[in-house]
């Protein structure tokens, strides 16, 4: 025989349910911005690549320019690949502070401190990740050639 599920359960389960939808608008944030990161290191690694077959039949004084934007590129991937890093870490503490929110509904137990902990870090991993992605835009400003 099925358990009736009172009103008071019914409004527990939707009040978490709101609870865990706020950080799915903040995953969504992430997740673009993982997005435009991924496309940002993929024309990173093309140019590499480019650079690297010029390199090879290159006259010798074009050699050191290369070398430069060579070394720029890999800054910029590393700057990159940070941004990446704290931005997935980002995402993951939200799942898991999500988790851990439906967790404490179902188990009946405290978890604020742990909630608020999590979100915490993922805010901090976020910021982190703006920063990187920050630093790699201004260092393709700054060794962007014209004319």
């Amino acid at each position: 025989m099925p358990v009736p599920v009172s009103d008071q359960t019914i409004y527990d389960i939707s009040h978490v349910i709101q609870l865990a939808v706020a950080p799915v608008f903040l995953l969504t944030s992430i997740g673009t911005i993982l997005g435009v990161l991924s496309a940002r290191m993929a024309r990173i690694v093309d140019r590499a690549r480019v650079l690297m077959d010029r390199l090879e039949t290159a006259p010798a004084e074009r050699v050191p320019a290369i070398r430069e934007e060579m070394h720029t590129l890999a800054k910029r991937r590393h700057y990159v690949n940070l941004a990446i890093t704290f931005g997935t870490t980002a995402a993951l503490l939200v799942c898991v502070s999500i988790a851990v929110v439906f967790l404490g509904a179902m188990l009946k137990a405290s978890v604020t401190t742990a909630v608020a902990s999590l979100f915490i870090l993922a805010m901090g991993a976020f910021v982190a990740a703006l920063v990187f992605f920050l630093r790699e835009v201004l260092l393709a400003v700054r060794s962007l050639i014209l004319g």
